[in-house]
């Protein structure tokens, strides 16, 4: 995609799915927040509650299997709308 190409910010190209916002622009937003740190899970803290690295590392594969399988069921009914037929499977899932 060209808009996200150049490595100086300031070179890209605005288009019909990419426009730079100005600081300004954004905070005089009704309800402007750039703050992120909401995304902060109090939770986690402390390092020394974190779960194992195997653990989580566990939790991530199986929340990326999930999402794949929906993402190949939403792309078998899309190729089956169009009268395509069943979609062919393009990455294996890893059990």
């Amino acid at each position: 995609m060209q808009c996200y190409s150049a490595d100086d910010h300031s070179q890209r190209v605005e288009t019909e799915r990419f426009k730079a916002y100005t600081y300004e622009e954004l905070i005089a937003r009704d309800k402007a927040n750039l703050d992120i740190t909401w995304l902060r899970d109090p939770s986690l803290d402390d390092a020394d509650n974190l779960p194992a690295p195997e653990v989580l590392a566990a939790e991530i594969v199986e929340d990326l299997q999930a999402a794949l399988e929906e993402f190949a069921a939403i792309a078998e009914t899309l190729q089956q709308a169009r009268g395509e037929g069943p979609a062919e499977e393009a990455t294996p899932v890893v059990d």
